[in-house]
């Protein structure tokens, strides 16, 4: 492909998580994102599917490049998701289409790259003081899972964004009742891990959890939306609990991943919950959860935590730069 058609070629972008397909077109490298199109994954069979659907909705023919970011790591030719059912080959995808050129990375790698280009506007700070420059970032945001990433400084001015499966940690427990609902957990699903608590399906096995313990009934409350809005109303007791316990044990996971990386440049915080907590979250017990590391409570104490509230998925970007990063 000449330097030309890299510079005008339309793109392909997507941010696939477990519970929705996002896709939307950028006319090509540095033009704005249109057409931003969100997709039930549970609508379609496949990945191929739902970009065939995007496609048509549009009214627009595949173009030859494409870049999706998928809630999963990423090892190999094969793809299968860890929190849907869906299976697909990359290569596969690639020939049905005609990409030329097709890049397929973790969504929170995608998201750690957009996160310098984010606007002030799209970020509300929680705690914390000033930013180090330079300094390593961290990232993570619940949702249907748990993503976790960072970015690192590569020593001539640029980032390099981290791919891993943090939401996957064991997370111990600081209190009687978050062990109470940990064995739970290890009963039903063998590993107490972070994302078991600490996503939307980890925030209503809570609620059930503590619902049983204390003998009382879950109200009709049977999803993460609806134990987060009653937790929001305070209309159930254990709804409240169950939140202010996510909140809490989130801060456990950004602690420790901000002493992990010594993430003096600041923690970012994205994914479905959070945001939508608005400014309930900044008087959780997060923040007190975060610093509460003993001898370096002072050390976490200085580190700005940003809730991520852009409107459009920021993956969706950071698609886009993973394949100007590899231009």
């Amino acid at each position: 492909m000449t330097a030309t058609q890299i510079l005008t070629d339309p793109r392909l972008l997507a941010d696939i998580g477990g519970t929705n397909a996002r896709f939307a077109w950028q006319a090509a490298p540095g033009a704005p994102i249109t057409d931003v199109t969100v997709l039930p994954c549970a609508n379609f069979p496949g990945l191929a599917d739902a970009i065939q659907a995007f496609l048509a909705g549009i009214g627009r023919q595949a173009p030859a490049t494409a870049a999706v970011a998928i809630a999963n790591p990423i090892t190999g030719d094969h793809v299968q998701m860890t929190n849907h059912h869906w299976s697909f080959s990359q290569s596969e995808v690639q020939r049905r289409f005609g990409f030329r050129r097709w890049r397929l990375l973790n969504d929170f790698t995608a998201l750690a790259l957009a996160v310098p280009a984010l606007p002030p506007d799209d970020l509300r700070q929680v705690g914390g003081r000033v930013a180090l420059d330079g300094a390593p970032m961290a990232l993570l945001g619940a949702g249907t899972g748990l993503g976790v990433s960072g970015l690192l400084p590569d020593g001539q001015g640029g980032w390099v964004p981290l791919a891993g499966e943090g939401g996957h940690v064991t997370l111990p427990a600081q209190t009687a009742r978050e062990r109470l609902v940990m064995d739970g957990l290890f009963r039903v699903h063998g590993h107490a891990s972070a994302e078991r608590l600490v996503s939307g399906q980890g925030l209503l096995e809570t609620f059930q959890l503590l619902c049983e313990a204390d003998r009382v009934d879950v109200g009709g409350l049977t999803a993460p939306a609806a134990v987060t809005e009653a937790a929001l109303a305070r209309r159930h007791p254990q709804a409240v609990e169950a939140l202010d316990m996510f909140c809490a044990l989130l801060g456990s996971v950004a602690g420790n991943l901000a002493l992990t990386l010594g993430a003096r440049g600041g923690v970012f915080i994205g994914g479905g919950i959070v945001p939508r907590l608005g400014t309930v979250f900044d008087q959780s017990p997060f923040r007190e959860r975060f610093e509460s590391k003993g001898r370096f409570r002072s050390y976490l104490a200085e580190i700005p935590v940003w809730v991520i509230t852009a409107s459009q998925s920021p993956a969706l970007l950071g698609a886009s730069r993973a394949l100007d990063a590899g231009d």
